[in-house]
């Protein structure tokens, strides 16, 4: 049965009852009360309901234009796509739809790397990586001097990278040469970005430790281990030079000063001996047998004075006592002696003592007085 049908008394699928219930407000009315608060005539949205939406879209309009910059960013004004200036960090505000800023970090170090096999001058295949770290300093070439800063660089990290190695020798990319690949290739890359003004400035660049391929790992690490060889020894060589160097230059010194040393002593000798000759000349030639006979005697003086032997007149004299007192200051000798148990024992032997079966000394040699004694008889 409809709801409007006869017998059904009035009642409303919607709720309604009696249908007294007009449904929903109309939009039309709303806006015709709202327009006679504000003074309106109430016929549509009048001048006033205007204004009003004006006064709020103006107001939205207003406060989306707020933005933030942070301290280490900057920002890029635009103004209908013209670039206007450089915004600072802090709370600013943009006309929306009009003006774009975009915000640019200027004070974080980013990093690109770089790597690839590449064949040396020497026709070798070495695996190079490389790291460029770099910063921004202007944020309008950063953003609209190339499609896209990031890209570009890392291009011409690539073209410089391949450029120093593939104009290198192998053995200077493993070994000895690494810093001087990595000035090199910081050196192109700044060369090949200048043209295009990327707005970065170049950092550091980090030469990672080449390798040469799997394939021949094996022997580059032997080679590489001989050159370390080499370096160890000619450190080793250096070092015993600097220690014997020294010493050696020392004694060639004091054989010099010794040398020295004797020829000013062999030099005063003679000078001291010519002297004295030419002192004795004049007395010579005065009384040439009293000074012949008194040099005959001084020089018979000096060469007996060292000499222990004594010289006896037998003949013209009578007895004589000898005491040789040379062999009594002088301590019996000592004779060592080992038995099979290894003990030494050590045995004074007394000069004096007589041999029991030949009656002569130990020593085998007759005494002075025996000899005297025989020479009498």
């Amino acid at each position: 049965m409809a709801w409007n049908e006869p017998g059904n008394k009035g009642q409303d699928p919607w709720g309604n009852k009696g249908g007294n219930d007009k449904g929903p407000p109309d939009l039309d009315e709303v806006f015709r009360n709202i327009s006679k608060r504000f003074g309106g005539k109430g016929n549509g949205l009048g001048f006033g309901g205007l204004g009003l939406i004006l006064a709020l879209g103006a107001a939205v309009w207003f406060l989306s234009g707020f933005y933030t910059i942070k301290t280490a960013e900057r920002g890029v004004h635009l103004r209908f796509g013209e670039y206007i200036g450089e915004v600072g960090p802090g709370l600013r505000w943009k006309a929306t739809f009009i003006d774009e800023v975009y915000p640019v970090d200027v004070e974080a170090r980013r990093t690109i790397p770089a790597s690839g096999s590449i064949l040396t001058s020497d026709e070798n295949v070495v695996l190079v990586e490389l790291a460029v770290q770099y910063k921004v300093t202007d944020a309008y070439q950063y953003m609209f001097s190339a499609v896209d800063a990031n890209s570009s660089l890392r291009e011409a990290t690539d073209s410089a990278l391949r450029y120093v190695v593939g104009h290198s020798k192998m053995d200077d990319i493993l070994t000895t040469g690494r810093d001087k690949i990595r000035t090199d290739t910081w050196a192109e890359l700044e060369r090949i970005i200048e043209p295009y003004k990327l707005g970065l400035t170049i950092m550091d660049v980090n030469f990672l430790p080449a390798r040469p391929p799997e394939e021949v790992k094996d022997a580059f690490d032997d080679a590489i281990a001989a050159q370390e060889d080499e370096q160890r020894f000619i450190r080793e060589a250096e070092a015993y030079q600097r220690e014997v160097e020294p010493r050696a230059r020392g004694q060639e010194q004091r054989i010099a000063e010794d040398a020295r040393a004797y020829k000013e002593q062999v030099v005063q000798q003679a000078q001291g001996a010519v002297a004295r000759y030419e002192k004795l000349l004049p007395e010579y030639k005065a009384a040439p047998d009293v000074t012949r006979q008194r040099m005959y005697i001084e020089a018979m003086e000096e060469v007996l004075s060292g000499n222990n032997k004594v010289l006896i007149d037998a003949k013209n004299n009578g007895n004589l006592l000898y005491l040789p007192l040379d062999k009594m200051i002088t301590p019996p000798a000592a004779v060592s002696t080992s038995d099979d148990s290894g003990i030494t024992s050590t045995t004074h032997l007394d000069t004096g003592a007589m041999n029991r079966n030949t009656g002569l000394p130990v020593s085998g040699r007759p005494s002075r007085e025996d000899r005297v004694r025989q020479g009498r008889e």
